[in-house]
């Protein structure tokens, strides 16, 4: 039974994501890939503290509640990140995709992917793009392909490699 309600994010939700950065962090750690994210707990590092009250004040935030419980979140923007190369046409980014680990297994991300695909589809724009580290196992890259993303072109950003991966959903 799917039980997953999505809602608006807002500024009272910086300690969620904090936490969801966190238990990411422990757990790309322990598989050895921590060139992702770093080593350290994001609610430690004040720079990346305030990327995440930047992240909780997007207008684009969303948060998948489980049970009453937040269990990941999606920033959606019709911006890509600056670090992407741009396409010429109209398209929704996903800046944002993290679950909490406490919810694996549960469709959390895919439910998240999904109310994406149809808010392009209420807004009419056809292209939905992402984008994820390529390093490590290239989990993350097969996940994302696991989800209909094909992938497009590769960049870096200093020394982190990353992967743009797209769906069209016209």
């Amino acid at each position: 039974m799917d039980n997953i309600v999505i809602r608006s994010g807002d500024s009272g939700d910086v300690d969620t994501l904090l936490r969801f950065f966190d238990e990411a962090v422990e757990w790309l750690v322990a598989r050895g890939s921590g060139k992702q994210w770093g080593t350290e707990r994001w609610s430690r590092v004040p720079k990346r503290v305030e990327r995440v009250k930047g992240m909780a004040a997007d207008p684009g935030l969303r948060i998948a509640v489980v049970d009453g419980e937040p269990a990941g979140a999606l920033i959606v923007s019709e911006e890509h990140d600056p670090h992407v190369p741009a396409v010429d046409e109209r398209e929704l980014y996903i800046r944002l995709l993290i679950t909490s680990r406490r919810f694996t297994g549960r469709r959390v991300g895919g439910r998240l992917v999904e109310y994406a695909l149809d808010e392009a589809r209420r807004r009419g724009i056809d292209l939905v793009r992402v984008d994820c580290w390529a390093g490590g196992d290239g989990e993350l890259q097969r996940y994302y392909e696991s989800q209909g993303f094909e992938p497009t072109v590769r960049f870096t950003v200093e020394e982190w490699v990353g992967q743009v991966l797209e769906q069209r959903v016209g």
